[in-house]
């Protein structure tokens, strides 16, 4: 098999069928548990963050009413960030997709989902494992770090936030590594990933 191949077939090879399939956008059950989901680990995130911090919801109303200026900024960065994020945690599955695969990507945002994928490729589980957990890591840094050192509540609550958005975002990607972890351990399969779709096939 030639380097270019390494991780991936271009064509799906013979002795291969399709065993399992997350599509986030078939059915009205997969985007309402997912948004469940998502709701419950923002709030739970915050509520941790905060509790770890020693500050309270008192606390934060009390710093809103007599620091407007500040809360205010502080909403319209959140916002910012948050935007921003999105896109940056797509590009870096496609950053990893393109390390692995060097081939065109997809991406794509629809009302209840923002997605990259490589539609024409079947990848192998570990690159297909480590593309789907890398922005998980990365922005766990990203927004944890700053939580350590941030004492303004208004801005720690931001980030707060933005961790929860982030660790509920993830839970397509968690599922899926989870999958290729326990459910195909030590099995051959290969993933077609579209982006909001993810086709898995294993040996015969």
């Amino acid at each position: 098999m030639n380097e270019k191949t390494k991780y991936y077939y271009n064509d799906l090879p013979e002795d291969y069928v399709e065993d399992y399939v997350i599509d986030a956008k078939s059915t009205k059950f997969t985007i309402i548990y997912g948004l469940i989901v998502n709701l419950l680990l923002v709030a739970g995130t915050i509520v941790l963050c905060l509790f770890l911090k020693g500050f309270s919801f008192k606390t934060f109303r009390e710093y809103r009413t007599n620091n407007l200026h500040i809360f205010l900024f502080g909403i319209l960065a959140f916002v910012a960030m948050l935007l921003a994020y999105v896109i940056l945690h797509e590009l870096t599955h496609g950053l990893f997709y393109k390390i692995f695969t060097h081939e065109k990507l997809t991406f794509g945002l629809t009302l209840t989902v923002a997605y990259c994928g490589v539609p024409k490729l079947y990848n192998k589980k570990w690159p297909m494992f480590i593309t789907s957990l890398a922005p998980f890591v990365v922005f766990i840094l990203v927004f944890g770090l700053p939580i350590i050192f941030i004492d303004n509540i208004v801005f720690y609550s931001a980030f707060s936030l933005l961790l929860g958005f982030h660790i509920g975002g993830c839970v397509g990607d968690l599922y899926g590594a989870t999958i290729l972890l326990f459910k195909y351990h030590g099995k051959d399969v290969l993933i077609n990933d579209t982006g909001p779709k993810q086709t898995y096939y294993i040996k015969k």
